[in-house]
C-alpha cells in the first residue's frame, strides 16, 4: 500500500471526527515564502509531492493537488498510487480550489472546511468565502483557521528552524539598522493616525535588521515577525534558549543594545493584544504577505478600523541598491564567474577525455568551485543541471539518483548561483557538448539574440517590465516561437534569488528605476528535445536625460562568456555582434589572471579560444 495513500485515509478519519468536508493544506509558510523550511512541507509529507508550488484538497472521496505547469510531469511521477489527482493550475479550463470545492458540494447548503490559518493568506480565504457564500446563497460555511488539520497525524513533524543568527553592518550593506527604522517610521508617520508597521515577510526583516541566517534551503532568512512602533522595535524570533558564545547570542546582545527587543516568535499573538492595549493608533500592514491567522487575530485584538493594508514601503525601497551593494554585487559577480568558468572548463574537458559525467555530479562540482570563495554562504537555489531532453522542463529538478549522463552531442544547460555575503547571483548557460542539429543552432542563436536585445535596451524612465518583455520576445515571435515564463525576475543582496517588486514579464506593470538588479534570461524549449537559457544579470542604470525625459539602461553584472560555437552567426545583426564580441572580451580581461591562478595556464588559453570574436 502507498504510504501517503495511508496518510490520505488516516487524514479523512481526522476529519470524519471533526466533521470537515473538506481540508486544505497550503504549500507554503506563514511568511509566504517561496522556499520554505521543512515543518512546513506538509503537501510533501501528505502526497509525496516536492515541487515548491501547489495546495491540496481533501473531501470523502477526492484527493487533489494543484499547481502549475512547471510542475505537471513531476507531479505525476509523485503522485503515482497516492490516490491523488492533477489539476493543472492556470490552465484556460482548469477550477481554482473555491469554485471546485463550490461545485463539488454543489448539493449541500453550506461547508465545514479546515485549514491552517498561519499558512494561508487573508486574500485566499476571503476568496474562498466570497466564493462559497455566493454558491450556496447564504454565510453559513465555516472556514475554521485555528490550528493545522495535520497536527496530530504527522509525529515526526520538524520543528520550527532555529540557525545561527549573523548581523550585517554599515560598510556590507551601506546603511545601517537605525536608519532603516527611522525611515520607516516616517513611513509610518504619512500615514493619518498610523503608529506601528507589522512585518511578516522574512526577506522585508532580513533587509531592515541587517539580519542573515539560514533557517530556510538557499535563503539566508531568519524565521520571525517584526512589529515596529513610534518608540519600540519588537523582533518576534526566539525559538528556544540560546546557546552561550554563539553567534546568535552576540547578535541579540547587539540588536538589543540598539533598542530592539527580543521576544518569543510564538509571542507574536499576545504582543498584538499588547499594542492593541496600549493606545488607539492604527498599525499598518500588506496582505499580500501577511498569514490569515494574524489578520484575524489584528481584527479580534484592534478591529479593522484600526488595521491599515497597503504595499510595504520596504519592497521597493530594498529593491533600489545603494552604492555599497552594487559594489558587493559587482565583487560577487566576478568571484562566481571564476566558479563557472572552471567548470564549464572541468566539464568540457572531462567529456573530451571520455569520462561518463552524470547531470547530478556536474552539479555537484559546480557547488564545490563556488564552496572555495570567500564569503561563500551556499547555494542560492537548487541547480539545474540538464542535458538534452531534461533541459526542456524550465524548472526540471536534477535527480540525485539514476541521474541521467550527460552525452557527448547535443546542448548542456546548467542555472545556478551562490550566496556571498556580498551579493547573490544567478546564472544560466548553454553549452554544446557534441554534435548540434540545425534546430538547435537556429534555438540557440535567437535566444541568445533576445537575451542581447534586452542588454542593449534604452528606455524611458518608468518603463515597466511588461514592455521590456515584449522587448525581449520580438526576434522569436517573428520566427513563431515563444517561450512561457518571464524573462527576468529582481534580485536580492545576500537575499532571495527572487525579489520582487520589478520582473520582466507580460503581466508586471512595475516601473523600472535605477538600482535594480533584475536577470535577463530568455528561452526556448521544446519538450523530449532539448532546451535552451541564456542569462545574465543586469543593473539598471540612469543613461541620461533631454527634453523628452530621464532615460535608463542596463549595465550586465554577470561575468561568464557564451559559447560562441553553437551560433548561426550570420543571423546577428552587427549591433548584436559587435555587443557579444565587446562583452566576451570583456569576460577574458576580467578573468583571465584569475581562472589561471586557480587551475594553471590551461584554462586561460581555453578561455582565450573561447572569447575570440566572431
Amino acid at each position: 500500500m502507498n504510504t501517503h495513500f495511508d496518510r490520505i485515509e488516516q487524514l479523512r478519519d481526522i476529519m470524519s471526527r471533526n466533521r470537515y468536508d473538506a481540508v486544505i493544506v497550503s504549500g507554503t509558510d506563514p511568511h509566504k515564502s517561496e522556499y520554505f523550511a521543512p515543518r512546513w512541507r506538509g503537501v510533501e509529507w501528505l502526497t509525496g509531492f516536492s515541487g515548491e508550488a501547489g495546495d491540496v484538497v481533501v473531501t470523502a472521496d477526492h484527493a487533489g493537488l494543484w499547481t502549475d505547469s512547471r510542475y505537471f510531469i513531476q507531479a505525476v511521477a509523485e503522485l503515482d498510487g497516492s490516490g491523488v489527482e492533477l489539476h493543472k493550475s492556470l490552465q484556460g479550463d482548469m477550477t481554482a480550489i473555491p469554485q471546485w470545492l463550490a461545485a463539488h458540494f454543489s448539493g449541500r447548503s453550506s461547508l465545514r472546511i479546515a485549514t491552517c490559518g498561519a499558512c494561508q493568506s487573508v486574500a485566499f480565504v476571503r476568496y474562498l468565502q466570497e466564493t462559497l457564500n455566493a454558491a450556496f446563497q447564504n454565510e453559513e460555511s465555516e472556514i475554521l483557521l485555528a490550528g493545522d488539520p495535520l497536527d496530530g497525524l504527522w509525529e515526526d513533524r520538524p520543528a520550527i528552524p532555529c540557525t545561527d543568527i549573523i548581523t550585517l553592518d554599515e560598510q556590507e550593506v551601506g546603511e545601517t539598522r537605525l536608519s532603516k527604522i527611522a525611515w520607516l517610521r516616517e513611513c509610518m508617520a504619512s500615514q493619518p493616525g498610523c503608529d506601528a508597521i507589522l512585518l511578516s515577510s522574512l526577506d522585508q526583516i532580513a533587509w531592515v535588521l541587517n539580519v542573515r541566517g539560514d533557517d530556510i534551503d538557499y535563503n539566508p532568512y531568519v524565521i520571525s515577525y517584526l512589529l515596529v512602533t513610534a518608540d519600540t522595535v519588537q523582533w518576534y524570533v526566539s525559538k528556544e534558549e540560546v546557546e552561550d558564545g554563539s553567534e546568535t547570542e552576540d547578535s541579540f546582545a547587539l540588536l538589543e543594545s540598539q533598542g530592539i527587543e527580543i521576544q518569543p516568535y510564538d509571542s507574536i499573538y499576545s504582543g498584538i493584544y499588547a499594542y492593541a492595549d496600549e493606545g488607539d493608533g492604527k498599525i499598518f500592514v500588506d496582505l499580500a504577505s501577511l498569514n490569515a491567522q494574524v489578520y484575524v487575530t489584528l481584527c479580534d485584538a484592534l478591529g479593522e478600523e484600526r488595521i491599515l493594508t497597503g504595499t510595504s514601503p520596504v519592497i521597493l525601497r530594498k529593491a533600489c541598491k545603494n552604492p555599497k551593494e552594487i559594489e558587493g554585487f559587482r565583487n560577487a559577480f566576478l568571484e562566481d564567474g571564476v566558479a563557472v568558468e572552471r567548470f564549464l572548463y572541468w566539464l568540457e574537458t572531462s567529456l573530451q577525455e571520455g569520462r561518463a559525467v552524470t547531470e547530478w555530479e556536474a552539479s555537484l562540482k559546480l557547488t564545490s568551485f563556488r564552496a572555495e570563495i570567500d564569503g561563500y554562504r551556499g547555494d542560492s537555489f537548487g541547480t539545474i543541471s540538464a542535458w538534452g531532453p531534461g533541459a526542456a522542463l524550465p524548472h526540471y529538478s536534477t535527480p540525485k539518483v539514476d541521474s541521467p549522463i550527460i552525452q557527448g552531442k547535443g546542448l548542456y544547460l546548467v542555472d545556478s548561483g551562490g550566496q556571498y555575503f556580498y551579493g547573490t547571483t544567478d546564472i544560466t548557460r548553454t553549452v554544446p557538448v557534441g554534435a548540434l542539429s540545425t534546430l538547435e543552432k537556429e534555438d540557440y542563436t535567437l535566444v541568445l539574440k533576445a537575451m542581447i536585445r534586452l542588454s542593449m535596451a534604452v528606455f524611458p524612465d518608468g518603463t515597466p517590465g511588461c514592455q521590456l518583455d515584449s522587448l525581449a520576445r520580438t526576434h522569436l515571435w517573428q520566427t513563431r516561437r515563444n517561450y512561457g515564463h518571464g524573462t527576468g525576475h529582481g534580485v536580492g543582496f545576500f537575499s532571495g534569488v527572487h525579489e520582487g517588486p520589478q520582473s520582466i514579464r507580460p503581466t508586471n506593470t512595475v516601473p523600472f528605476r535605477a538600482g535594480m538588479v533584475t536577470s535577463n534570461e530568455p528561452g526556448m524549449y521544446r519538450e523530449g528535445l532539448h532546451g535552451i537559457r541564456h542569462e545574465n544579470i543586469v543593473l539598471c542604470v540612469e543613461d541620461g536625460e533631454n527634453e523628452f525625459g530621464k532615460w535608463l539602461r542596463f549595465d550586465t553584472l554577470t561575468c561568464c562568456h557564451f559559447d560562441t560555437s553553437a551560433l548561426i552567426a550570420s543571423w546577428l545583426s552587427p549591433e548584436e555582434l559587435q555587443w557579444l564580441n565587446q562583452y566576451n572580451e570583456s569576460v577574458y580581461q576580467r578573468l583571465a589572471s584569475r581562472v589561471e591562478a586557480a587551475d594553471g595556464p590551461a584554462i586561460r588559453a581555453w578561455l582565450r579560444k573561447k572569447t575570440l570574436p566572431l
